[in-house]
């Protein structure tokens, strides 16, 4: 019943759509979602015979494995069964991760606490003890080797994806700007990659405008290529050769593989970018709810394709030597330039998806501590999923342009694309396994049969690839282990520091033995210090009375989380208590983030921290000295003027208070009866009048100066480590430090606010 309750007032469910609205949302999706599987047929024939066709029979068995390909791999596995698995909505690798982390204990910083899983957006499940979920969670959650292979998984499948975002917009744009030499030879391969190579560096500059203005454009534009690759091919079918529909028989597929051998195996690399675009359907997925994706993907989507690649094999069956360029060389000569310009615009607009995929996948991984800090910035008011990170940005730009201009064709690059989507896909099905035991609680037959299925195709593909590797197939990998390296080693240094600030935790013993002025003269004004720590007072701040005379008279200990759900609404955004006795004036606050959600400027955050502090103070005051009549009625009321957005010291839109009494300094959940409300007091008995008077004693605090605390915190490897620790934390994880933002920065503190405490952790 609870796990139903919590369904049931879980707002980000999904809700009833009338027919027209969504049938409204599954056109717009084309434009967001399927431009780079879209595209794909500007270069799958060429990149399977790159040597030409010898025998039309080779021909009908790639269209055919083309065929099954595209309806066992994007139609079924991920539009049907991997879009079901998103978290609240977002689709992607670190979504299926934050996804596995509710349900198990997986993640590597512990820093959640048990009220998190109240929150509304925290979706998570129960099954027996006995059961097989229930066996692998312990499995699991028992070995930390384990817990690393699968977040070395994620991260290698997360590198992919980036370097998909690089590979998709080179080949996408030069297979489309391509068409220029098919039908004017004389134009050399050098101007169609100067062509390519400008409009690329147009597309990766123009990002930081954001897509809001011209996004509207998107859907008709793809829209408009499907109808026209879906009505070529429907010509070509009818006016080349009809006999290529006997591809949709199985039997050629078999054909195909007895015949080919090791070529037609290799060939195998070329058909695997017939469906690259599939895993950015999935990463895209937030935009839009699972039934939009289905209806243009089985209405729109999948019948274009097939009608294309099929007009297309037609076309060939009469025009084997027309291999490269395949696409435009069946164009009609009538539509030839209106079809060009659209291929290129349908091209722009896979590669803005792919860019935007890859922005999203690296602002969760900033928010999950698995990459450095970076800018991000919302180019629009309206839709909060429009980022723009401007240091990916350009170092994505540079290689994009790098690998256009250093292949300067479409097969290595093609080679390069296939090899990264591979990668991806079977890291999409590890986690997949995963989220079908553990959250699905599915039978162990329908994984073994999901498992077989998916590694049988996947793992047919990852070997023809494999093949490739010295073609062009390299480039992927290298990439992404750049990216990789930079990745882990970030989380890892992130991890160490959390684990040294842990265990250099300041005793709540010696803090009550500093007595109230904690052994130092208390100035008026409010000291924010900004710590990891969820609990407990971190070792920066005993650092800081030892070496200062004086303290603020009001502390607060603030800790910003990001948790492994999608956002946190801003109602259950923070958690506040009193560390101490009342004399000490000494507070948590604990401010929860999504991977999703954007940490605003810092005025907006203050204010809102401490709007927090006061209904902390009325709330504990009524616990005290009313009924709890009285604290509901003001709950009421503090929900109707959240309503209006406003803020005051008499309510506050962003915390509502949880009216549970902790002792010490844990964390624990509101007592039933007040349960819908989300943070946590911790109280010592006084009276009323007291109570107000430290509100007002709060506000002439806050009156007479804020000054944000910040831990400098710098990370060594012990003298006695292992070499290669020594060059992960003293050289690349400093080196990351140093040429990454600040804590400061990041927060939008102002400078004349700011005091930095610097301190050394061996670790």
């Amino acid at each position: 019943m609870d796990e139903e309750a919590k369904r049931l007032r879980n707002m980000y469910q999904e809700k009833k759509i009338s027919t027209a609205i969504l049938l409204q949302l599954a056109f717009q999706s084309l434009g967001v979602v399927y431009g780079d599987l879209g595209t794909s047929p500007l270069y799958v024939f060429y990149n399977t015979f790159p040597r030409g066709i010898d025998d039309p029979e080779d021909l009908i068995g790639a269209l055919s494995i083309i065929i099954y390909s595209l309806t066992l791999i994007p139609l079924v596995k991920y539009v049907f069964i991997v879009c079901r698995a998103n978290d609240n909505g977002q689709g992607g690798t670190f979504a299926l991760y934050s996804l596995l982390c509710r349900h198990a204990k997986l993640k590597a910083i512990p820093n959640q606490d048990r009220t998190d899983e109240e929150l509304t957006t925290y979706s998570s499940s129960t099954f027996g003890e006995q059961s097989f979920a229930a066996k692998t969670k312990r499995w699991l959650e028992g070995h930390a080797l384990m817990k690393s292979t699968l977040l070395i998984l994620v991260l290698i499948g997360s590198c992919m994806v980036i370097g998909d975002g690089i590979l998709t917009p080179a080949i996408s744009v030069l297979s489309a700007v391509g068409g220029i030499n098919v039908r004017h030879s004389q134009i050399s391969n050098e101007v169609v990659v100067l062509v390519a190579v400008v409009i690329l560096v147009l597309l990766f500059t123009m990002q930081h405008h954001g897509t809001d203005k011209v996004g509207w454009l998107f859907a008709p534009i793809v829209l408009l290529w499907f109808l026209l690759i879906g009505g070529i091919g429907m010509f070509n079918i009818w006016k080349f050769d009809r006999n290529v529909l006997k591809a949709f028989s199985p039997l050629y597929v078999y054909r195909f593989f007895k015949k080919g051998g090791k070529d037609g195996w290799t060939s195998l690399g070329g058909i695997m970018l017939s469906i690259t675009g599939t895993e950015a359907l999935f990463a895209d997925l937030s935009h839009f709810p699972v039934p939009s994706i289905q209806i243009a993907f089985t209405c729109v989507v999948f019948p274009s394709l097939l009608l294309a690649y099929s007009g297309q094999a037609a076309y060939l069956m009469k025009h084997s030597d027309h291999v490269y360029g395949a696409f435009y060389h069946s164009i009609p000569d009538s539509i030839y330039w209106p079809v060009f310009v659209v291929a290129t615009a349908a091209a722009v607009v896979a590669s803005q998806a792919t860019i935007t995929a890859t922005f999203a996948l690296v602002k969760q991984a900033l928010a999950l501590g698995c990459f450095p800090r970076v800018k991000v910035v919302h180019t629009s008011r309206k839709y909060r999923h429009q980022i723009y990170i401007p240091e990916v940005n350009w170092i994505v730009m540079v290689l994009c342009i790098a690998v256009t201009a250093g292949f300067k064709n479409q097969n290595q690059i093609g080679n390069a694309s296939g090899t990264a989507v591979c990668i991806v896909m079977l890291v999409t099905t590890l986690l997949m396994i995963l989220v079908m035991i553990l959250v699905w609680h599915c039978h162990w037959v329908l994984v073994l049969i999901f498992t077989g299925l998916s590694f049988l195709m996947e793992g047919t593909y990852f070997s023809a690839v494999l093949l490739k590797v010295n073609q062009g197939g390299w480039v992927p990998l290298v990439i992404s282990a750049a990216f990789f390296i930079i990745m882990y080693v970030w989380h890892y240094g992130t991890v160490k520091r959390y684990e040294i600030e842990v265990h250099s935790k300041v005793s709540m013993a010696w803090i009550l033995g500093l007595g109230p002025s904690l052994g130092l003269v208390r100035v008026p004004g409010v000291g924010l210090v900004y710590t990891e720590l969820a609990s407990g007072v971190p070792r920066i701040f005993s650092h800081f009375i030892t070496n200062l005379p004086a303290i603020h008279s009001v502390v607060v200990f603030v800790c910003v989380k990001y948790l492994p759900v999608c956002t946190v609404p801003e109602e259950e955004r923070f958690l506040v208590k009193r560390i101490g006795p009342k004399d000490f004036h000494m507070f948590r606050c604990v401010a929860r983030y999504g991977y999703k959600d954007l940490h605003r400027k810092d005025d907006d955050f203050e204010k809102k921290l401490f709007d927090s502090l006061f209904m902390f103070l009325r709330l504990e005051s009524l616990m005290e000295a009313s009924s709890d009549s009285d604290v509901s009625s003001l709950l009421d009321q503090q929900t109707k003027k959240s309503g209006d957005g406003q803020f005051s010291t008499n309510s506050d839109p962003y915390s509502i208070v949880d009216l549970s009494i902790a002792s010490g300094d844990s964390i624990v959940p509101a007592d039933s009866s007040l349960g819908t409300n989300n943070a946590v007091i911790s109280t010592h008995q006084a009276g009323s009048q007291v109570e107000i008077d430290e509100i007002e004693f709060l506000n002439n605090c806050k009156d007479a100066g804020v000054v944000h605390i910040l831990g400098n915190t710098v990370v060594r490897a012990r003298k006695n480590s292992k070499f290669w620790k020594k060059i992960a934390i003293d050289y690349l994880y400093a080196f990351l430090r140093k040429i990454c933002r600040g804590n400061s920065v990041m927060f939008n503190i102002p400078h004349e606010s700011l005091l930095n405490v610097g301190q050394i952790f061996y670790v």
